[in-house]
C-alpha cells in the first residue's frame, strides 16, 4: 500500500524570550489522527554579543513522557544563523515538542520560526 499524505499542518510565528533561564515552548503537537512527519525551523539571526540560547527537541515517545532527543547550544555569533530541525517520523500518539532558552545575554530576544506537520495515510 503506498503511503500518501493525508493532510498537513503548518505552524509559523515568533517566539519571545522574557527573560533569561526561562524555557520557552516554538512548537508543541500532542498527537495527531494518524502517524505523521514533523520538521522546521528556528531563524537565531536576533542573537547579538553576549547572546547564548539552548535549543531542544522533545519527543514522548509513550505518548505520555517526554524525553529530550536534542540539546543544542548556539552563542553569537551564528555563522548560519538558520537552523533546521531534521523530520521526525511519529506514531499517531507521539508526542512532540520543541523549546528554546536564553542563558547568556540581554532578552527579550523574538526568533522567527516555521514547522510543517504532514499526516500520513494509505492510497
Amino acid at each position: 500500500m503506498p503511503v500518501i499524505i493525508a493532510s498537513k499542518n503548518r505552524f509559523k510565528g515568533t517566539v519571545n524570550i522574557p527573560s533569561l533561564n526561562t524555557e520557552v515552548t516554538v512548537i508543541e503537537i500532542t498527537g495527531a489522527v494518524d502517524d505523521y512527519l514533523i520538521e522546521g525551523y528556528i531563524d537565531l539571526s536576533a542573537l547579538q554579543s553576549g547572546d547564548k540560547v539552548i535549543v531542544r527537541e522533545y519527543i514522548a515517545v509513550d505518548g505520555m513522557n517526554y524525553r529530550i532527543f536534542l540539546n543544542a547550544p548556539f552563542s553569537y555569533p551564528v555563522d548560519e544563523p538558520v537552523i533546521r530541525l531534521h523530520t521526525k517520523t511519529l506514531l499517531y500518539d507521539n508526542k512532540f515538542k520543541v523549546t528554546i532558552e536564553q542563558i547568556e545575554g540581554t532578552p527579550p530576544r523574538s526568533f522567527p520560526f516555521a514547522f510543517i506537520q504532514e499526516i500520513m495515510g494509505i492510497a
